[in-house]
């Protein structure tokens, strides 16, 4: 039995430098130097059913070290997750199922997609907070229906990247102490010896953050499955804190590279992938492993059905104990809603009023309806409103230790790891996540904003203080290239409602949709349009309109469609003819067909002016050639915001003289 675990160890680490070495592409170091951590993991400890991938209540394992991908997809092949010898011969290949870093629903069993260093931890971390509130919320004494541990494989890069301070110290302070973490400290990274750059004190500046710090020395003691699983039963003991295990490692081990950072990033080379063979015993054909090696592994695979189906078992106990409750966990899992767009609550709005106070309302009215909501802000609810409000008939109380029930969060002055959390407590399940801040701050979101919309799932991010309207607090608060840097990353919806219906719709299009959606609202109070609602759905539309075809098409997003009205008016009693369109989402109005958009927007009416206060390169396309376009070319200043907008030309007066203009080309 020994020589098998040796032997799979050993298969794990071959199987991934022979996929590097046929791709010319990747990085060894890792899988090789922390094979017997994710061996020791996967075949004693990590609760999964390769049949049932999904299943609920599965270990969650995270290669926050994307990088080391080839990690992942040895242990997926070994593991019976249906990857195949042709798929890691393909790695790194077009359209394989083996992509350079692990991709969220391209690659069966793959939990996050990771890569930029930091961001594994961090959804980690967020899948340890959806555990500890679905346990809080769902388990009853016997009835354990929410129970397991989330691991997270880390390297050097990850803990040096600045995310991994902000969601250590948030899952200190919160104590999730279901939460695991391996640090493979092999102290090399790309250009070196991790000497030149990182000396910190990795255990001291844990322990400082509430984890627990375990030491495994696997250069003294290489490949030691024991100490690897005292290791892990001492992180499980512990409840009250979650557990790092720093296990000292070398990278590139067993190969002539080892210990070197020219195998981090880079091929072994045939021959020193032949001495590495060589130096490990291995005797097999490229890419095959002993028969004894696939029994064992799959041996595991046997447990985890057992296991799920034990816990089906004690499911159904549940259902007839607590028939309620096991219904509403089964919809929380489903990700099911009410409609939302039938409730017509939503939509009650009389007077002028800020969006980011209208998303408030609609935040608080959806929150009843939709009890998996969750979510909070960094440090700024009071602010951008991002709280759920407790009535006598709904308390939603604060996500904390001793009270992990609760749905409100707090972040803390952290929005790069707000963000990832965020992504990990939607990828778990049973959670619809927000989170929020100051749109001028989504900067600090950005990456953890793109992988949301890489891996396509809805995470609500409200954004408020959306443009100059911030007014006295000047420049380095307001907004100018974020709405054209968010409406430039692929499958993520921006919306910029212009009042309080087209901020319901936006929500309504947030929590129903597949996508991650930017909620961009404003501080100043807006009115409220007869005509907007529902249609907001569609990303575009005609919002007041005039007789027969239009002169000029007047379109804005956001609070700049008030200056459009006013100038309609205006335009009105000199006899010509505007309609006002409203275009709070992009990426939804795109959507729609070419009939509807050009019933929107006539092709044949060339003069048009596009009001937006912020960049105007979002507006070239529908301004066309003889269009006008009033938008923000600088930074803004420090004044109030009436003044602010006048200064800029987003007055009434000034989309008059745009139209003109257009109509005098």
């Amino acid at each position: 039995m020994k020589q098998t675990k040796q032997t799979t160890i050993n298969a794990i680490r071959i199987l991934a430098a022979e996929a590097i070495q046929k791709a010319n592409s990747g990085h060894p170091g890792l899988p090789l130097g922390s094979a017997p951590i994710a061996y020791t993991l996967w075949q004693n400890f990590l609760r999964f059913n390769n049949e049932d991938p999904k299943w609920d209540n599965r270990d969650r394992f995270i290669l926050s070290a994307g990088h080391g991908s080839m990690l992942d997809y040895a242990l997926l092949y070994l593991y019976g997750f249906g990857l195949t010898k042709e798929d890691l011969m393909n790695f790194r290949q077009l359209g394989s199922k083996t992509p350079g870093h692990p991709e969220y629903g391209h690659t069966v069993g793959i939990e996050t997609t990771t890569g930029p260093l930091g961001q594994g931890i961090a959804n980690a971390v967020g899948m340890a907070v959806a555990e500890a509130h679905l346990a809080a919320k769902f388990n009853r004494e016997g009835f354990p229906v929410v129970d397991h541990y989330t691991y997270a494989l880390v390297g050097d890069g990850c803990l040096e990247e600045g995310i991994s301070y902000e969601a250590s110290s948030f899952a200190g302070t919160h104590e999730l102490g279901k939460l695991i973490v391996f640090y493979d400290d092999n102290d090399i990274t790309i250009e070196g010896n991790t000497d030149i750059t990182f000396k910190e004190n990795v255990a001291s500046r844990f322990m400082a953050q509430n984890w627990q710090v375990i030491k495994v020395d696997l250069v003294a003691h290489p490949d030691d499955v024991a100490l690897l699983s005292a290791a892990i039963r001492k992180a499980q003991r512990e409840t009250r804190r979650p557990s790092i295990i720093i296990c000292k490692t070398k990278i590139g081990y067993g190969t002539p590279l080892e210990g070197s950072h020219k195998c981090h990033g880079s091929p072994l080379g045939a021959e020193n992938l032949q001495k590495t063979k060589e130096n490990f015993g291995w005797t097999c054909e490229p890419f095959e492993v002993p028969d004894e090696v696939i029994a064992h592994t799959h041996a595991a695979g046997r447990r985890g059905a057992e296991r799920e189906e034990a816990w089906k078992a004690m499911f159904a106990e549940y259902q007839k104990a607590y028939p309620e409750l096991a219904e509403e966990y089964k919809k929380a899992m489903s990700g099911e809603l009410v409609d939302l767009a039938a409730e017509e609550d939503l939509f009650k709005f009389e007077k002028p009023m800020a969006t980011r106070q209208t998303s408030a309302q609609v935040l608080n009215k959806i929150a009843a309806l939709v009890p998996t909501l969750m979510g909070g802000s960094a440090d700024l609810a009071p602010s951008n409103l991002s709280d759920m409000k407790n009535t006598e008939e709904h308390f939603y109380g604060d996500f904390a230790p001793g009270s992990y029930e609760g749905r409100n969060m707090h972040f803390g002055i952290r929005e790069h790891a707000m963000a990832a959390i965020a992504n990990g407590m939607q990828l778990h399940g049973g959670v619809h996540a927000y989170c929020a801040t100051f749109f001028i701050f989504s900067d600090y979101c950005k990456h953890a904003m793109r992988l949301s919309a890489l891996m396509n799932i809805p995470v609500v991010y409200i954004l408020t203080h959306d443009s100059i309207g911030v007014g006295e607090d000047g420049p380095t608060h307001e907004p100018v290239e974020q709405l054209i840097a968010l409406r430039s990353i692929p499958n993520m919806k921006v919306y910029r409602p212009a009042d309080g219906k087209e901020t319901a719709a936006a929500w309504i299009s947030a929590l129903t949709g597949t996508a991650p959606t930017a909620l961009v609202l404003t501080r100043q109070n807006l009115p409220q349009y007869e005509n907007s609602g529902l249609a907001a759905l569609k990303g575009g539309y005609v919002l007041e309109d005039c007789d027969g075809t239009p002169d000029v098409l007047l379109i804005a997003s956001g609070s700049e469609v008030e200056q459009c009205v006013g100038a309609k008016a205006v335009l009105a009693e000199e006899g010509i003819k505007a309609r006002v369109i409203s275009m709070p989402c992009f990426e939804e109005y795109e959507k729609q067909s070419d009939e509807y958009k050009e019933s929107v927007m006539p092709a044949e009416v060339k003069a048009r002016v596009c009001v937006e206060a912020g960049s105007p390169y979002s507006w070239y396309k529908y301004a066309g050639d003889k269009g006008e376009i009033i938008a923000m070319s600088t930074f803004g200043a420090s004044a109030p915001a009436p003044l602010l907008f006048k200064k800029f030309g987003f007055t009434v007066e000034n989309v008059v003289e745009k139209a003109k203009l257009s109509l005098s080309k």
